[in-house]
């Protein structure tokens, strides 16, 4: 009989080496961007899904997607002037938090404006996403659903029954507010009725020009404008 795979032992001394290696390719490969490409944009992401951000990698296969791994992303541009990869590098990662991303281009501004700002995708909210509109459910029969389903929309806080084989609503249900944080029952009544309120959306926030050094901020509120003055005035100091 062959020996099972998972009865193979594994060296766990070997597993930390295997992560160093990873991280030291990918800070490689992000420099190497940063030496091929023209613009590097700093994007976030609204209701983050993995397969709308392959649609986007898909779309722009001319350019290079980083997203995840800030702290490596960091390492490799610099979190600081006397660390930085290049001039100014460091102000693209103090802006490397949260569900935010690299976009490496020769596309100009213009044509990446144009084309993200098009770019939408609604889905299916998840629990603690905020429900954008009120939605209720009249009484009466549920055909779309089956028999089977009967309980599990019981159990999800629905008023049903079975009157002669079909799943109905006995009364009035309301699913939730307007404003409302969804719970996770909430959130799954809503995508069993077709109910999309989530709407993924890419924002580019920051710009940095391989050709001039220069950091320009695109878009942002008021406190990060605040906190970038800060950051800034920081930096001034240091150089003195």
């Amino acid at each position: 009989m062959p020996k099972s795979k998972r009865d193979r032992k594994v060296s766990l001394t070997r597993t930390p080496r295997k992560g160093l290696e990873a991280k030291q390719a990918l800070i490689a490969e992000l420099r190497r961007c940063v030496d091929t490409y023209k613009y590097i944009f700093v994007f976030s992401v609204a209701n983050m899904r993995n397969n709308k951000l392959k649609d986007v990698r898909n779309a722009w296969k001319h350019s290079r997607i980083f997203f995840g791994k800030n702290k490596v992303m960091m390492v490799a541009l610099g979190r600081e002037p006397s660390s930085e990869y290049k001039e100014n590098l460091h102000k693209v990662s103090k802006h490397l938090r949260g569900e935010v991303g690299l976009l490496f281009t020769n596309r100009t501004r213009d044509e990446v404006d144009e084309w993200f700002s098009k770019f939408r995708e609604v889905d299916f909210a998840r629990a603690g996403n905020k429900a954008t509109y009120t939605v209720s459910l009249d009484t009466g029969p549920l055909e779309q659903f089956p028999h089977s389903m009967e309980p599990q929309l019981r159990q999800l806080g629905l008023p049903t029954a079975l009157k002669k084989g079909v799943v109905t609503l006995l009364s009035d249900y309301e699913v939730c507010k307007e404003g409302d944080v969804l719970t996770p029952e909430q959130a799954r009544v809503l995508k069993l009725f077709g109910y999309e309120m989530a709407e993924f959306k890419v924002t580019i926030k920051f710009l940095w020009n391989s050709e001039t050094g220069d950091f320009q901020k695109l878009v942002g509120d008021t406190a990060e404008e605040e906190e970038e003055e800060d950051d800034d005035d920081d930096d001034d100091s240091n150089e003195d």
